[in-house]
C-alpha cells in the first residue's frame, strides 16, 4: 500500500478503502466507490459555499481566499484590472 493513501472504513459495512491523496487532497469520486449494496448510488460531499472544495488543478490561476490571494499568470487581480485593457488581458492566454 502506498504511503500517500488514506484509509477509510465505511462502519455501516465494514469495508476498507485507500484512496489515493494528490497534493493534499483526495477525489469525491473516489468516495463515490463506497457503496451499501449494488443500487447504492455511493457516498457524496456536501460543502456548503464551497469553503472546502477544490474545482480544479490550475497552472494559470492561484487562489487563496483566506490570504485575499488572486493571481493569473504570475499577475496579481488588482494589477491586471487597474493596469490593462480587457485585451492585454486576454492576450495573456
Amino acid at each position: 500500500m502506498s504511503k500517500d493513501t488514506l484509509t477509510l472504513t465505511d462502519n455501516r459495512t465494514q469495508q476498507l478503502m485507500n484512496p489515493p491523496v494528490e497534493l493534499g487532497t483526495i477525489r469525491a469520486m473516489d468516495l463515490r466507490k463506497i457503496k451499501t449494496g449494488a443500487e447504492d448510488f455511493g457516498l457524496m460531499t456536501y460543502d456548503p459555499a464551497f469553503t472546502n472544495t477544490v474545482s480544479c488543478k490550475s497552472s494559470i490561476t492561484f487562489i487563496d481566499g483566506d490570504k485575499g490571494i488572486l493571481r493569473y499568470r504570475g499577475s496579481r487581480h488588482r494589477t491586471l484590472a487597474e493596469h490593462c485593457t480587457y485585451l492585454q488581458v486576454a492576450y495573456c492566454c
